[in-house]
């Protein structure tokens, strides 16, 4: 008989020297979200963002194609931008070296004097980019696989159940700081093994927590469950949908989550990890152009309100929890025939971390 698996060791969350290994490393392999590719909708729109210690920025091209960069001058190494907005070119506030929306140089003040220069040789350093189903996506490894690669049948399944996914916008933004590492957050999303004791709302109002079953497709977790019925919908739900009366969501690693809630109402998790102990998880709700949406609303409100809150306080327990000397990792509960009651999806999930930072899965 074999031996049960155990959880990871605390130091995979507690200890910053592993964190900055996840930095250089894991971060910086993966596909991780910038944006929203409505948020960039015309030439020179930008988007300045940070990820994996490292500042970046989105830019929309004349020819229509989102490109990223590193946010910083080729020059003297300031950075370009900050925030979001317009701009014809991308000028550096140092010496005004200025670049096309390509990344190319375009000028800077009396470089013509300089023997042998050669303007041409001189571009923004880029960053692997895709759009998927309108949400921007970089990598910072320029030999990554495409998305579809690490994340298989992923944008078909997400085509299917949001079929005006061309059309939205994000409306909401929800910031939610933890006290933990980002680890601990993204297993707890990743399980539901805690569903019916800690999120009452979501258990009894919006799914049957009993069918709740999560597998991997490559480097995603699928979510799928059976829903209540509609009469204990704790919302109306737009029937006009193939999967109106259904909910699932598709978790890419590491750091990003598609929901759809029934009525085909789309919202997104983001980590951003902040520190070895510290994260902030950003929850998108989307409406067609960007409309307001009265169901969206009250869905983002009752979300922050019980199962986001709930949440809060159960991953920064778990974090404080080890921290303490009196923690022995213990077996996870995973069951061969898995469900809800199984956590098997932690067993993959840590089993990504640990390769991450040991370069092992054993």
């Amino acid at each position: 008989m074999s031996a049960p698996i155990r959880s990871l060791a605390a130091r995979y969350y507690t200890d910053p020297a592993v964190f900055e290994i996840e930095q250089v490393g894991l971060l910086a392999r993966t596909w991780q979200f910038a944006c929203h590719a409505s948020e960039l909708s015309g030439p020179g729109d930008y988007f300045a963002f940070e990820m994996a210690g490292e500042s970046l920025f989105c830019v929309m091209g004349r020819d229509g194609v989102i490109r990223t960069f590193y946010n910083v001058c080729q020059h003297r190494a300031h950075q370009l931008v900050s925030g979001q907005g317009t701009t014809r070119v991308i000028v550096c506030p140092y010496h005004a070296w200025t670049y096309e929306l390509t990344g190319g140089l375009r000028a800077g003040p009396n470089i013509a004097q300089v023997e042998g220069f050669d303007k041409s040789s001189i571009c923004l350093t880029e960053v692997r980019t895709e759009v998927f189903l309108g949400f921007v996506f970089v990598n910072l490894d320029p030999d990554a696989a495409p998305m579809d690669d690490w994340f298989p049948n992923a944008r078909a399944e997400l085509e299917e159940w949001v079929p005006q996914h061309g059309r939205l916008k994000p409306l909401e933004w929800v910031e939610i700081p933890e006290r933990c590492n980002w680890k601990v957050s993204v297993e707890n999303y990743s399980e539901c093994y805690h569903c019916s004791l800690n999120h009452p709302t979501f258990a009894t109002g919006v799914v049957k927590p009993e069918t709740y079953d999560i597998q991997p497709q490559g480097y995603c977790l699928r979510h799928t469950t059976e829903c209540q019925n509609l009469e204990q919908m704790t919302y109306d739900i737009d029937s006009g949908y193939a999967h109106s009366h259904e909910y699932s969501s598709w978790y890419l690693w590491p750091m990003f989550s598609f929901q759809v809630y029934p009525g085909n109402v789309l919202n997104t998790y983001h980590w951003r990890a902040l520190g070895h102990d510290r994260v902030v998880v950003w929850r998108g709700w989307y409406s067609v152009d960007g409309a307001d949406d009265e169901t969206v609303r009250r869905l983002a409100v009752q979300d922050r309100a019980t199962t986001v809150e709930e949440d809060i306080h159960l991953v920064e327990s778990v974090q404080r929890g080890l921290n303490s000397r009196g923690y022995v990792p213990g077996p996870l509960v995973v069951d061969p025939r898995c469900g809800v009651n199984s956590e098997h999806s932690v067993m993959h999930l840590q089993r990504w971390m640990r390769e991450a930072v040991d370069g092992r899965d054993g």
